[in-house]
């Protein structure tokens, strides 16, 4: 065990674990931020997508030693408030109707939040293939590409 000081939402926080501990589990059970999912454990799904100094990466992939003086959002600090869905893209899913299980849908608007954030007016073909790694099981990438095209265009 190890202790790291970790920024996480733009606080501080401590915590005693493993370091090869994935940032996942530090998020979920350490931390007790369940908004981030665990999908399929080998970073395949996107299910797990978090930000790393705004750069969208698989959380259950990631150790906490390597986020070192590194910056994590989680979908729980992507809204100034935690508890109003304020970011465009958040808006955008809730406008599109998009989840249906809503297993992935933390995962999903992670990653188009920290894409648009690099390309705020992405092509039909530029969004699908920022998506590509992020599964849906209902297969909502219909509404997902339309949720995301309504971000850009809010965003720009």
């Amino acid at each position: 065990m190890a202790t790291f000081n970790i920024k996480v939402n733009g606080a501080s926080r401590k915590v005693n674990v493993d370091e090869d501990t994935p940032m996942l589990w530090v998020l979920r059970d350490e931390l007790d931020l369940v908004g981030t999912k665990f999908g399929c454990g080998i970073a395949q799904c996107g299910a797990c997508t978090i930000h790393l100094n705004g750069t969208a990466v698989r959380s259950c992939q990631l150790p906490v030693a390597a986020v070192g003086d590194g910056e994590i959002k989680t979908i729980e600090g992507l809204s100034e408030k935690a508890e109003k869905a304020e970011h465009a893209v958040q808006q955008a899913w809730l406008e599109h109707d998009v989840p249906q299980c809503g297993y992935c849908q933390a995962g999903q608007i992670m990653n188009a939040a920290s894409f648009l954030a690099t390309n705020p007016n992405p092509s039909d073909e530029q969004i699908e293939n920022a998506m590509n790694g992020n599964l849906c099981r209902c297969g909502t990438y219909t509404r997902i590409k339309a949720a995301i095209k309504t971000a850009a265009s809010k965003m720009s």
